[in-house]
Formats: structure tokens, C-alpha cells, sequence
């Protein structure tokens, strides 16, 4: 998981959104009113796949009702079986972001995989901070786990999954609940693992690729009300004592992302504490590609080998201490 000797370069798609980016003109995100700056991130659209049936609810949580959204596959109807599940958390840097502003990929996942998927709208910083969204992905998890014979979910096959803060809360929830609930894989996609900001991928791509340093230092003041949060493994699970509990792990980085280097590092960590890791990297990407399935067709290919990753972790055996490790650089 090193640093790359040569700079990939980037994606045609990346370069077509990024040039659409620079035409538009728009002000960096931290430089606009909240309101403003929530209503932009919510426009993306993208194309809604058809699926069985999708179904809003709220549940109770730690400090208000919880808002769920659950996604079940076309071929759910015909199945006598349960389903594996998917909980979702969405990014937007604990700031953004909605069940709304992630429901086609949500849509294209439950697809692809068969697997219901339940999407979380967890609580947003500043006016909730941290530790309010781990709070939150927690009470999703044990939710899931406790509905799962109600629901037709297959206890045994559930899996927390995440793109950028998302993924950070799906990995520091997963941890948190390990003893208590049973998660069969994790799938992080670009995640927040640390809030250093010092390394090579954060100089090399701190502007000019959608994330920057600016912005990723104004998320986290939103996030952590105090500088010693940064610090606590509930927010960067790459300084946890131990990860050894955490399940099998789908991990994407993105080459012109400046988390990418904190994202192989923690799959570094999780490798040598005998976790079973798929890493993949994707060099010419940029950060935030996951949820924009129209304008990035590797969107849709990192889903299929989701998928391949998931049915392999769901039909293999863990045998303790016997770490089996993927890499994929492209």
C-alpha cells in the first residue's frame, strides 16, 4: 500500500467532471452559507434503477426518531429465502448528504448484489457533532440485527458499508457493536480513517481534484467541536488499539483523493491485524465518485466487484489468523 512511483493519469470521465466543475464557477463549498451549501451537494441526480420495492420509515433513536430507508431487489418477491443486507451510510463529510442524495447508488447496490439495502439518515454536524453520528449508525446496526426475522434480513450475511464519513461511521460503528452483533463484512469506499493531513495524498491533490485540504479542514471543524476529538478512535479508527474484531473488508481508495493515503494505511492495519482485506485502488479517480453513477462508469464496476467480494466473504469460511489479502491497483 505504498505510495505509487508514478502518477496514473487521471480518468477521462474525472477529467470531464472536473472541467464541468471549473466551467460552473462555484464557490468553494466552506465559503458559502450552510443552507446554501447543503442545497447544492443535494442536486445531484442521477438515473434511479428500478428495483423491487423501497419502503421510508423511522425508528427510534438515541435521541430522536431515526429516519431508514430500505431497498429491496426485483427478485425479493420470488425468493422463499432472507435476504443479506446491506446498512448503508451516506458522505458529506458528516456535514452533507441525505437518503435522498444517495439514493441511486443505494438503488444500483440493491441491484447488483440482491441484497436489501437499508440506508441510514443519521444525524448532521454542526448542529449534531460528533459523537452524534456514531450514536446514530449504532442504533441502525442493532435495529437491523433485532428486525432481521420481521424483515426477512439474513442475520448472519449483514454488512455495514459507507462511502468517505460514511464509511468512517460504518467502520467505528461495526467495531463498537463487535461482541455484541455479528457483521459479516464491511465495504468502505474512500473512507475518513484520520484527521492528520500531512501526508503525501494530501499534498499532492490538497486542490484542483473536488476535495481539497481547505474543505476537508473546515468538515472537521464542523464534525469535532473539541481538537482532542480528532484523536478519539470513535473518529479516526485508524488509531484504535485493536481492530482484530472487525470482519472481512472491501477497501477503496482513490489516487487524486487526499484521504487516499490514510485509506491504505488503514488497510494496512487491519492486514496485520489478520483481518481478510480486498483493497483496491483507483488511480486515475478522484474523490466522491461512488454516488455520481451517471458521469463515472467505474461507479458501476466497483459495485459488480462488490458484489464478487461479498457472495466470496458469504460462501468462505474465516479461518482465524489466516488473513487472505487482495490487492488491486488500477
Amino acid at each position: 500500500m505504498n505510495s505509487s512511483p508514478r502518477r496514473a493519469p487521471l480518468d477521462h470521465d474525472a477529467v470531464r467532471f472536473l472541467e464541468r466543475l471549473k466551467a460552473a464557477g462555484l464557490p468553494p463549498i466552506h465559503q458559502i452559507p450552510l443552507a446554501q451549501a447543503r442545497a447544492g451537494s443535494a442536486s445531484t441526480v442521477v438515473t434511479a434503477d428500478p428495483i423491487g420495492h423501497v419502503e421510508d420509515l423511522s425508528i427510534s433513536g438515541p435521541e430522536h426518531p431515526l429516519k431508514l430507508r430500505i431497498y429491496r431487489p426485483e427478485a425479493d418477491a420470488r425468493a422463499p429465502g432472507r435476504l443479506p443486507v446491506i446498512i448503508f451510510f451516506h458522505g458529506g463529510g458528516w456535514v452533507f448528504g441525505s437518503l435522498d442524495s444517495h439514493d441511486g447508488l443505494c438503488r444500483r447496490m440493491c441491484r447488483l448484489t440482491g441484497c436489501a439495502v437499508v440506508s441510514v439518515d443519521y444525524r448532521l454536524a454542526p448542529e449534531h457533532p460528533f459523537p452524534a453520528a456514531v450514536h446514530d449508525a449504532q442504533a441502525a446496526i442493532r435495529w437491523v440485527a433485532a428486525e432481521a426475522e420481521n424483515r426477512r434480513f439474513d442475520a448472519a450475511r449483514l454488512v455495514v458499508c459507507g462511502d468517505s464519513a460514511g464509511a468512517n461511521l460504518a467502520t467505528v460503528a461495526g467495531r463498537n457493536l463487535a461482541g455484541e452483533i455479528q457483521v459479516a463484512a464491511q465495504v468502505l469506499w474512500y473512507p475518513v480513517t484520520s484527521f492528520g493531513m500531512e501526508t503525501p495524498s494530501y499534498l499532492e491533490n490538497r486542490e484542483g481534484y473536488f476535495l481539497t485540504r481547505a474543505e476537508m479542514d473546515w468538515f472537521t471543524s464542523q464534525y469535532l467541536p473539541r481538537p482532542e476529538d480528532a484523536r478519539h478512535p470513535d473518529a479516526a479508527p485508524l488509531l484504535a488499539e485493536d481492530l482484530s474484531a472487525l470482519p472481512p473488508t472491501y477497501l477503496l481508495t482513490a489516487g487524486y483523493d487526499p484521504l487516499r493515503d490514510d485509506g491504505r494505511a488503514y488497510a494496512k492495519r487491519l492486514i496485520d491485524a489478520g483481518v481478510t482485506v480486498h483493497f483496491t485502488e483507483r488511480r486515475g479517480l478522484i474523490h466522491g465518485f461512488m454516488r455520481r453513477l451517471d458521469d463515472f462508469q467505474t461507479a458501476t464496476d466497483v459495485l459488480r466487484e462488490t458484489d464478487t467480494f461479498l457472495r466470496s466473504t458469504f460462501g468462505a469460511a474465516r479461518e482465524p489468523g489466516d488473513p487472505r489479502t487482495v490487492a488491486s491497483i488500477r
